[in-house]
């Protein structure tokens, strides 16, 4: 097993070799993108970047939020998918964050109690979490930035029993 392994990664090193020094024409190498105006080996020619160089990090956007993560709880009080007053205003204040309006990616993390069955709980959760992001696009959020995961009855922002054992009505 260990020499398969040698072996694949010995086969990778020497694709990356060979694409690294195949002339710029041929079609199966994306090599030409990284030589610039010139074919490779020609006076105006810019050297390739080596994937193991320092000139191969990868930049930062320059949206990227110097912020912490956003972390903002919406409540759903009366059960079911419904926004009600408490949750628009904790949504409009998000709304006006930096994290926000520099444009990353925003991530529903989406839960429900304990009561029901898995499934059932699985779909509440998942209609909350649709339920705030079609509030964000309709307030004009790019529906590509935002990700919805639903969690049903998982990671509980409180336990959803007492060490007793009796419910916990705030879980």
């Amino acid at each position: 097993m260990r020499k398969a392994r040698i072996g694949i990664a010995g086969a990778a090193l020497l694709m990356l070799a060979a694409c690294q020094n195949a002339p710029s024409d041929e079609p199966e190498c994306d090599c030409a993108d990284e030589v610039g105006d010139g074919a490779e080996g020609a006076p105006d020619a810019e050297p390739t970047a080596s994937i193991f160089g320092p000139e191969a990090e990868v930049p930062e956007p320059e949206n990227a939020p110097e912020a912490e993560p956003l972390t903002v709880t919406i409540g759903f009080p009366d059960g079911g998918a419904q926004l009600d007053a408490d949750a628009v205003a904790a949504l409009e204040a998000a709304l006006k964050s930096e994290q926000v309006v520099v444009g990353g990616a925003i991530t529903l993390r989406a839960h429900s109690d304990a009561g029901g069955t898995d499934t059932a709980n699985m779909d509440a959760s998942e209609e909350r979490g649709l339920a705030v992001a079609a509030w964000l696009i309709a307030q004009g959020i790019a529906e590509e930035r935002i990700e919805v995961i639903a969690f049903g009855e998982q990671n509980p922002a409180e336990p959803n029993a007492l060490p007793d054992g009796m419910p916990n009505e705030v879980g």
